[in-house]
């Protein structure tokens, strides 16, 4: 057994592993490593469709300034929150990505934003990491599970899981409404990394019968910048204590309820920014907070309990 675990973003490790907590503990690192000050380059182009007769939409390519952080560390939960430079000195909450080892709880997406609760063997749990990711609001998005592969110097996850539909077709296209997520994530020696997708777009029926609309490619390429996060982390404090009780909120419910169904998706995050702003800092009030997250999510969750 050979085995060196280094903590840096310019030295990641070359391993042959075959004890399971030193495994875990090298994964931990990989995972923590996720989080820093990147520039970003997002790229999605629809490749194959088995229709003859489909339109390919325009390629999709943005970039971005993204702060990840570490907002929750423990021995099996890694939680990170992404914080986006939309102008200068102007931040808004991005997405959030919760790693937690041999997980075997899942929400499973039926289409729409409608998810069932689901669950996995322990032996099928065993040595695995699932990434849970949610939306801007907190709420769920796509949950996948797989192994840590260790091999030729490279570290890379992979896994497949239902979504939503994303924020750059969600409010445009009608054709399809399941987006099935084959993700790859490679972290590079030099500490950048990668969330390669090879997507299938797809028209779920009521009678939950599958129909491929195309196939997509992406391409979220992370790449570490010298710059100041200091704006992004101190609007992200402001911010924290409201976000934490939205959290605790929203795993309340996911932990009572069968199913989750949300109504104007769109609409929900849109408020729930707004409330974000009247909570900020020292206007921050936990009973009041609590009580306007809940009577926003009556109006936007099925079978909500206030």
């Amino acid at each position: 057994m050979e085995v060196e675990i280094q903590n840096s973003k310019n030295s990641l490790t070359q391993v042959i592993i075959e004890d399971s907590n030193l495994k875990k503990e090298l994964e931990r690192k990989l995972i923590r490593s996720l989080a820093g000050n990147y520039q970003v380059n997002f790229r999605f182009a629809e490749t194959f469709s088995p229709n003859k007769d489909y339109v390919y939409k325009d390629r999709q390519i943005s970039e971005a300034k993204e702060v990840a952080y570490i907002i929750e560390d423990s021995e099996n939960k890694i939680s990170i929150q992404h914080l986006l430079f939309v102008g200068p000195g102007v931040v808004i909450k991005h997405w959030r990505q919760d790693w937690i080892y041999e997980n075997r709880d899942f929400l499973k997406l039926i289409e729409g934003h409608e998810w069932q609760k689901s669950q996995i063997s322990e032996d099928e749990a065993k040595g695995t990491w699932t990434q849970k990711v949610y939306q801007v609001d907190d709420s769920p998005r796509y949950q996948g599970y797989g192994t840590w592969v260790h091999v030729d110097g490279r570290h890379f996850w992979e896994s497949s899981a239902d979504a939503a539909l994303p924020r750059r077709d969600a409010t445009t296209r009608n054709d399809y409404n399941v987006l099935k997520r084959n993700s790859h994530i490679e972290i590079f020696q030099n500490g950048d990394w990668v969330l390669e997708q090879d997507n299938e777009k797809i028209y779920r029926s009521t009678e939950n019968i599958d129909t491929l609309i195309c196939l997509e490619k992406g391409l979220e390429n992370f790449t570490h910048q010298d710059y100041d996060p200091s704006a992004a982390i101190n609007w992200w404090l402001e911010q924290a204590e409201f976000w934490a009780e939205v959290r605790k909120i929203w795993s309340d419910h996911i932990t009572t309820s069968d199913i989750i169904k949300i109504n104007e998706d769109e609409k929900l995050y849109m408020a729930m920014f707004d409330l974000a702003k009247q909570f900020t800092g020292e206007q921050f009030n936990i009973e009041d907070s609590h009580k306007a997250i809940k009577g926003l999510l009556i109006q936007h969750l099925d079978g909500f309990k206030a």
